[in-house]
């Protein structure tokens, strides 16, 4: 009996030939949600069949024409079904490369009156024409002002002659689990669609989806086409971007995942002030923390994470935190492990402070950690190696927390990596690979390209070069003989 195929799939719909759109909302909508100026939510259940019939439209009205439908095309490769046959290549040159023209539909949220709209990078990564469908079915091309793979978020730019409807953040950060929200989309490509259910679970960091993984959990149903749209809360506020769903069938089966608004917000800055996120590092390593661990700090429960490692004269340094520190909070909201801190950490802007909860021989202190750009250079560092040595043909990269942060490297590696091999050079013929990391050469310890550079030129020439490098994981040594 075969086993069924569980999956995080992103909710990119299959292709489509037309755009789908709603008529107009009426222009006698009930009750208009002040954004931002409504009083604090009062919860409680229905107590009569009259509450129980109580509707949803008011906040659908107010909502839904901030939401739209994005149409993106790209050309892909297609594999020739005849590669790698002998006697096709013989009698016909080989098979040749053919292209094919994708379509794929998926949903925006309008942010900015001025036409700025943030909807998912898997909704964008590689098109090369962008089409945004408002509700009213006004159809506009999009300027990409922001793509970034690692929140999965993107951000784009139409040019209305009019402002448009808007969807106000949820800045509370107030959002619990049972809260009625709407997700607000278009599934299927067969038009805008609202659905309902509550938050299932908040800071979900397990789902690894992107590098921020900090997700709220939803049973409202969500579908393929749904990517981009909005979750809203009973105030018609955005608490989050609908990305993924888990399922075993690729359909709805009420495990939905949205990336917060707090994250949403920045990504969304970042466009408008230049089209350049800079994340603030924390300089800390974390690690959770295990039953053993609560019992030895005095802890009632396993919670927060502990402090592993500290980057020298990093932020989190400076401001005071040490090994050992157990951090609870970030800005009041209770952390679990080194992705919900991250997450935390990132919605901050560069120059802002964070207030870190920590526990410390059993006392709770609150420390103020600015929030600043990783140290080193984000592009790297580069060395391209010539002379007679076994690396002439590689360019070396020196590893930093920004290169390493911005390449998905562990961010506290060290040292010198290999960054690329030119075919048929030493390098090549030897076997070096991109991400080799240069341990040592000719017994010699590699720190940076300072000494790398050095050990190459010193020894340029020998016929016999030891050398150790770590891939994967694992060391490796050998004499290279030139």
């Amino acid at each position: 009996m075969l086993r069924p195929v569980i999956a995080f799939i992103l909710l990119t719909g299959a292709s489509f030939s037309a755009a789908c759109g709603q008529e107009p909302p009426s222009d006698t909508a009930s009750a208009q949600l002040a954004a931002g100026a409504a009083p604090e939510a009062v919860r409680a259940a229905p107590e009569s069949q009259a509450q129980i019939q109580l509707s949803f439209a008011p906040v659908v009205r107010e909502a839904a024409p901030a939401v739209v439908n994005v149409y993106s095309r790209r050309v892909i490769a297609q594999r020739s079904p005849f590669a790698g046959d002998p006697f096709f290549e013989r009698f016909f040159g080989g098979p040749q490369p053919r292209q094919r023209e994708v379509n794929s539909l998926g949903s925006g949220v309008i942010v900015d009156a001025s036409g700025v709209i943030v909807t998912n990078n898997h909704v964008v990564a590689g098109a090369r024409d962008l089409r945004v469908v408002l509700s009213d079915r006004r159809e506009f091309a999009a300027e990409l002002l922001l793509a970034d793979e690692r929140t999965d978020l993107a951000v784009l730019k139409i040019d209305a002659d009019e402002p448009l409807p808007v969807m106000a953040f949820d800045d509370s950060g107030t959002a619990e689990v049972g809260d009625l929200v709407l997700a607000i989309g278009n599934p299927f490509g067969v038009g805008q669609t609202v659905t309902s259910g509550i938050v299932s679970a908040l800071a979900r960091t397990d789902v690894g989806i992107t590098d921020y993984a900090f997700f709220i959990q939803t049973d409202a149903a969500v579908n393929p086409g749904n990517s981009g749209g909005a979750l809203v809360n009973m105030r018609g506020e955005l608490i989050g971007v609908n990305t993924a769903i888990f399922s075993r069938s690729g359909g709805s089966q009420g495990i939905g995942f949205a990336i917060p608004a707090e994250m949403v917000r920045t990504v969304v800055a970042a466009a408008e002030d230049g089209g350049r996120i800079v994340r603030p590092w924390l300089g800390a390593r974390l690690q959770a923390v295990t039953s053993d661990l609560a019992q030895s700090f005095g802890l009632d429960r396993p919670r927060g994470a502990v402090v592993a490692e500290l980057w020298p004269d990093a932020a989190a340094e400076r401001a005071g935190l040490r090994r050992g520190d157990v951090v609870l909070a970030v800005d009041g909201v209770q952390v679990n492990d080194e992705n919900g801190a991250r997450f935390r950490f990132a919605t901050r802007s560069i120059g802002q402070d964070a207030r870190v909860t920590v526990l410390r021989d059993g006392d709770e202190l609150t420390l103020t950690v600015p929030a600043e750009a990783a140290p080193g250079d984000p592009e790297g560092r580069r060395l391209q190696v010539e002379g007679r040595n076994p690396l002439q043909g590689a360019e070396l990269v020196q590893l930093s927390p920004a290169f390493n942060e911005e390449n998905g490297l562990d961010p506290f590696a060290r040292g010198v990596l290999v960054f690329s091999v030119t075919p048929r050079t030493n390098a090549g013929f030897v076997g070096f690979q991109p991400g080799d990391r240069v341990l040592s050469l000719m017994g010699e310890s590699v720190e940076d390209l300072s000494d790398a550079s050095d050990i190459l030129r010193r020894h340029d020439g020998a016929v016999r070069w030891p050398v150790e490098i770590e891939r994967r994981g694992d060391r490796i040594r050998r004499e290279v003989r030139l």
